[in-house]
């Protein structure tokens, strides 16, 4: 039997509403399914409130509202804190990331979260 986890759009106003309306659908009211794009991608490949079988759906509803709340901007401030945090050797790459969001153009957070969920559990998300 397919489970379905529901994200509202409406409440994901940035990233860390994410965090907390995935966690929510996944494992209930403050319940944990990943705090940064590495861990979600984690949680995705199974063991933290998925079903052992795979077989499970993301139903992203309003998902248009959670593209522009997690649009350029919110890539620009994801990017920043990345940038503080990054190794010399990657501060050219993420520098070169924030310009770009900065400017309207590149991938956008929405982007990195969809693309994840694609590549760690394919044919599971619903975008409504």
């Amino acid at each position: 039997m397919t489970v379905t986890y529901v994200i509202d759009g409406a409440e994901v106003t940035d990233l860390q509403r994410f965090w907390q309306a995935i966690g929510a659908a996944v494992n209930g009211p403050g319940g944990y399914f990943g705090s940064n794009l590495d861990a979600f991608a984690d949680c995705l490949s199974g063991g933290y409130g998925t079903p052992d079988d795979g077989d499970f759906v993301i139903e992203w509803r309003r998902h248009d509202l959670s593209r522009v709340a997690l649009g350029h901007q919110e890539t620009a401030v994801a990017l920043q804190r990345r940038l503080a945090n990054a190794h010399p050797a990657n501060r050219a790459a993420i520098e070169g990331e924030l310009a770009e969001a900065k400017a309207g153009r590149g991938p956008t957070v929405f982007d990195w979260l969809v693309q994840i969920i694609e590549e760690k559990a394919p044919g599971t998300l619903r975008l409504l």
